[in-house]
């Protein structure tokens, strides 16, 4: 009997810490990747690392081993999980200026953070009239879920986070009494550099919830949980619930943006190909274009192999996106 193969470990990890020397983290982190037969990604900045990687369990543990020997990296924010299939096909080390682009290279998420709010605080520190709670994520993400009385920027990307809270944002920051903020996003990684940001715009008392919403769906019980919704991945689950069990989203092929039960209802929803959002925008040839990509990974999936054009259209998706 042929046994079943191994399933793969998949980690998302993220740290902010000061780097001196780029390309020799880069350097050792791809050689310790391929010694280990892990892919994946991983960005190095002078703000630290953040990635997503896959292999054994073995190997995923030889690279996060690696890691916590790099100097301020014995802490990591890491969250495990598996995968059936290889979720990634190629092994990317990059240098980036941020890893996590805001765009403002004067903060300093390393020293200048906000305080940690463990998900069994949380409820308490948003129950609190005297607290502002702002989603520091965009807005097809808002879309899937949220907490209950949250403030939505309703941001297209992070970059554009700074000008709401120095625009529309300003007006909440400004009262006679400076306000508790608490803020939040997917993993945590957001929210934690966002708090940076406000400190150095002068709004002192800051705070993030530590590992983010996932952190809160599998710590938090459904019962007393103040989540509304499902919770937006950066994976092909795109939507998960309490106990990260699997949402009902789908993803739109055509735009990368999630899609709810009630938008699989529309005429202009065709699998693979488009959604209501991007059906306008597409001409007749991508449209042909998707499907037929849409037919090929059908057929690979059939025959039980990974589809690379499925994967490269994923991946183009995720780099747009962020924790």
């Amino acid at each position: 009997m042929r046994s079943e193969p191994a399933p793969f470990q998949v980690a998302a990890l993220y740290r902010f810490a000061r780097i001196a020397d780029r390309e020799a983290v880069r350097d050792r982190l791809e050689a310790v990747c391929s010694a280990n037969g892990v892919r994946g990604t991983l960005l190095v900045a002078h703000e630290g690392l953040n990635g997503t990687i896959a292999g054994s369990e073995a190997g995923v543990a030889g690279v996060i081993a690696a890691i916590h020997a790099l100097p301020g990296f014995d802490r990591l924010e890491l969250k495990y999980s598996t995968a059936t299939g290889a979720p990634f096909h190629r092994l990317k080390v990059r240098i980036k200026a941020e890893i996590v682009t805001m765009g403002e290279p004067d903060i300093d998420p390393v020293s200048d953070a906000g305080t940690y709010v463990s998900a069994q605080d949380w409820n308490a520190l948003i129950a609190d009239p005297a607290t502002i709670v702002i989603d520091t994520r965009n807005d097809y993400e808002v879309a899937v879920g949220a907490f209950e009385g949250a403030i939505q920027p309703n941001t297209r990307s992070f970059r554009d986070f700074p000008d709401w809270v120095r625009g529309e944002g300003r007006a909440l920051f400004d009262g006679p009494t400076p306000p508790k903020v608490a803020m939040y996003c997917t993993g945590g990684i957001r929210c934690e550099k966002a708090t940076a940001f406000l400190k150095a715009e002068g709004i002192e008392d800051v705070h993030h919830l530590e590992g983010g919403i996932l952190r809160y769906l599998e710590d938090i019980p459904e019962a007393e949980s103040l989540w509304r919704g499902e919770c937006f991945v950066f994976d092909e689950r795109v939507a998960v619930g309490h106990g990260l069990e699997q949402g009902t989203h789908s993803l739109c092929r055509g735009c990368r943006m999630p899609v709810s039960p009630e938008g699989r209802l529309s005429p202009l929803y065709v699998e693979g190909v488009s959604c209501g959002a991007c059906h306008q925008d597409r001409t007749e040839d991508q449209r042909r274009a998707y499907a037929e990509r849409h037919r090929q990974v059908e057929i690979a999936a059939g025959q039980g192999v990974a589809h690379i054009g499925a994967d490269a259209a994923q991946s183009r998706g995720a780099n747009k996106r962020s924790l």
